[in-house]
């Protein structure tokens, strides 16, 4: 397939997703986010990691049960109402919960158990669900991953994967001992210990033969099983009645091209990968025939796609970087990652819903969810879902049109977003999701994130955004067409200095300087050797003139520094006004200034802004946009989630921006709420983001929100971009 078509499949899926709701097509839209710390039991530390990993529901659809490997349990979610659900309590182990697969009224738990990597061992643990206890154990002999049940629900198969210590001779297999296969007979959803079968999968692949590390197992409708050995870079089918090796073939290879492979602090699809070992992690079952494997890589690959085999190993179809290519045009791609393994899909999930054949691809480091169609030939891809940070895992509950993804990854200790269980329901309508994405040029996907400043355009539904310094070597000011659904980013315009990519910038606001060019706020950093600076560029992008804070602000200078810039007047009447996002050395506590500067007499005065207050974190301003009679200002407080209060526009009249020479007493300026952000931030039922870092009014005096979504590095990636309608109605 040509190396744009899926982008372009996207779109043409965000277009039919738009469509008046008579004509519309089957659509997911999130529903609702479930932190599992709120599941935890009374008297647990409510501030200690959690996770939420493997997920899976019962056969009534009406729990979610999921495996949360740093608390060594699993945890229910009562989802009778799936808008509403309910913490559902836990079920405690000795060992850590890798895995659970439901089988009637009980819950299969793999749980590892080992005392070293050189002693694996490990336990297939059985709950009633009812009950929230365990019945009975069945020793394994080594260190289990994936569990999987088969239809009927007679048989269930275990991965032993005994994994490799990555801090014994560089990760490097082999590393014993080897894994197997566990196979074992079930009955009523109890397991017969008795039953157990040992696979032998030594001496089949063609990397470290003698030390197979399985990683995913699935039936088909024939209770064959299909095993990854991840680092092997190897698939095995198995007979699960015989409990022999049917047949087995290498992952094999993708050459890769078009692709970002530095990490340089810019997304630049111009690389190439040669021979890139698939080293597949979730595999599913398309039919008794085909399967569909996710292309992590966790040794020595990882091809960013996935690919369909049929049971002999022929390719039948190979997505390469078009995944990742989606992912990239609505702002998830993980650059930090282009090095290695990019956007990482690990997750696999598959399900008939109505007349459609779906299966969804989890992006373990864009923390994003491909729903892929299964049209026999080439798959269509007809949405992207957010999720939470680094989906795990994924189940789909069909019967009531749901579908739950487990998000891994806990942030508490950086103060960043809990693991959570995320829910989204299929409907009539229109995707919720994304609300902002790129067009292609030269069939790639224009790539952005991190979107931390917005300024009016010319034309009515049109604006312009910046990038900060998380793209420090792709300083950049992109064109929004807002008039789209989603809003679409037209234009990137690089910013250069001497004919090159300006470094040493983290531009946090941008203004039109009323002549076809930009005036761009810079927030200094001296840690990494960033100046607080004013920029002025012009149409092409090319920084004219550069200026630097006077002495007496420089004095008394912290990190946090400029975040918005805005233009008041005309000609030598002009003059630019910053928001300061803290209290600097020489701010009283709560009070930040609000910077002028007049280009045409080059002084400098400031007033002083009153923050709100919090009890928790602290509270600064992200923007600062004029239009008519008013300042507006974005402030902020830094929390997430549950813990955010207050995420608010206000406004303070021009009349009242009266700037004082710096260094002496400075008028304190009167500001009126405009609007509380939160119900915005909280309509795609996510958890509410922390950078609310963009706001603007274009040509027709409409008001535009952007969130900076720190370019998906310790974040669900998502990008909020919407309007709140027209300011002089407020």
């Amino acid at each position: 397939m040509k190396a744009f078509s899926i982008t372009t499949a996207l779109a043409a899926a965000l277009a039919a997703s738009t469509a008046s709701v008579v004509q519309a097509e089957q659509v997911f839209n999130r529903i609702v986010s479930f932190a599992v710390a709120t599941n935890l039991p009374e008297g647990a530390e409510r501030n200690a990691p959690t996770s939420a990993e493997i997920i899976t529901a019962s056969e009534d659809g009406n729990t979610l049960i999921y495996s949360d490997s740093p608390g060594k349990r699993i945890g229910f979610i009562d989802i009778t109402d799936a808008k509403a659900p309910e913490a559902g309590g836990i079920v405690s182990f000795s060992g850590e919960p890798t895995s659970v697969a439901v089988a009637g009224a009980k819950a299969l738990v793999a749980v590892n158990t080992s005392e070293s990597f050189t002693k694996p061992s490990g336990v297939l643990a059985v709950v009633d669900i009812a009950g929230r206890k365990v019945d009975a154990t069945c020793d394994l002999g080594g260190q289990p991953d994936s569990v999987a049940v088969n239809k009927d629900r007679t048989l269930a198969a275990i991965a032993i994967e005994n994994e490799r210590d990555e801090d014994v001779n560089d990760g490097q297999i082999p590393q014993m001992p080897a894994g197997d296969l566990v196979i074992l007979s079930l009955k009523d959803g109890a397991a017969d210990c008795a039953t157990i079968k040992h696979v032998t999968l030594t001496g089949l692949a063609e990397v470290a033969g003698d030390d197979p590390e399985p990683e995913f197992v699935a039936f088909n409708g024939r209770d064959e099983i299909a095993l990854t050995l991840q680092e092997n870079n190897h698939i095995v089918v198995i007979d699960g009645k015989s409990a022999t090796v049917k047949t087995h073939f290498p992952a094999g290879t993708v050459d890769l091209e078009a692709i970002d492979t530095k990490r340089d602090g810019s997304i630049a699809f111009t690389g190439e990968q040669a021979g890139r070992k698939r080293e597949p992690d979730a595999i599913k079952w398309l039919d008794d025939d085909r399967l569909v494997v996710a292309n992590e890589g966790d040794y020595e690959g990882g091809s960013r796609g996935f690919t369909i085999f049929d049971t002999t190993g022929k390719v039948l179809y190979e997505s390469g970087a078009g995944f990742e290519r989606a992912i990239a045009s609505i702002g998830h791609y993980p650059e930090k990652r282009s090095s290695a393994k990019g956007v990482e899909p690990e997750g696999l999930e598959l399900a008939q819903f109505g007349e459609d054949k779906l299966f969804f691809v989890l992006s373990e480091r864009a923390s994003i969810v491909g729903v892929y169609k299964d049209t026999g030939g080439e798959p269509e891809l007809v949405q992207l879902l957010p999720s939470g940070v680094s989906p795990e895992g994924a189940v789909a509950i069909p019967g009531r049109n749901l579908f739950a993804t487990a998000n891994e990854v806990d942030l508490v200790e950086d103060g960043g977003a809990r693991s959570h269980v995320m829910i989204y329901e299929r409907g009539e309508g229109e995707a919720a999701y994304p609300q902002i994405r790129s067009v292609e040029k030269d069939g790639l996907p224009i790539g952005f994130g991190a979107l931390s400043g917005l300024a009016a355009a010319d034309k009515p539904g049109f604006l312009h955004a910046v990038n900060d310094s998380v793209f420090s070597s792709q300083p950049t000011i992109f064109t929004i067409d807002a008039t789209q659904k989603p809003a679409l980013i037209t234009e990137a315009l690089p910013i250069t200095r001497d004919g090159a990519p300006a470094q040493k910038l983290d531009i946090e606001g941008i203004a039109n300087d009323g002549e076809g060019g930009f005036w761009l706020a810079s927030e200094g950093n001296s840690d990494k050797l960033y100046s607080h600076a004013l920029l002025h560029v012009n149409k092409k992008g090319e920084i004219k003139q550069e200026i630097a804070l006077p002495e007496e602000l420089r004095a008394n200078e912290i990190r946090y520094g400029f975040e918005g810039v805005a233009v008041v007047g005309e000609g030598d009447d002009q003059v630019l006004w910053m928001a300061v996002q803290r209290e600097w050395k020489d701010d009283e506590k709560g009070f930040v200034k609000l910077v002028s500067y007049k280009p045409s007499s080059k002084e400098w005065g400031a007033v002083r802004y009153p923050l709100e207050k919090s009890e928790e974190g602290w509270v600064g301003l992200s923007e600062i946009s004029v239009h008519g009679d008013y300042a507006y200002i974005v402030e902020r407080d830094n929390l997430i989630g549950e813990a955010a209060k207050l995420k608010k526009l206000y406004r303070v009249a021009l009349a009242d921006l009266k700037p004082a020479a710096l260094g002496g007493e400075l008028p304190v300026v009167n500001k009126e709420e405009v609007r509380d952000l939160i119900p915005d931030l909280q309509s795609l039922n996510g958890y509410v983001v922390d950078k609310v870092e963009g706001f603007a009014v274009d040509a027709a005096g409409n008001g535009y929100v952007v969130t900076d979504n720190d370019g998906v590095d310790d974040s669900s990636g998502e990008t909020l971009f919407f309007s709140i309608g027209a300011m002089d109605a407020m």
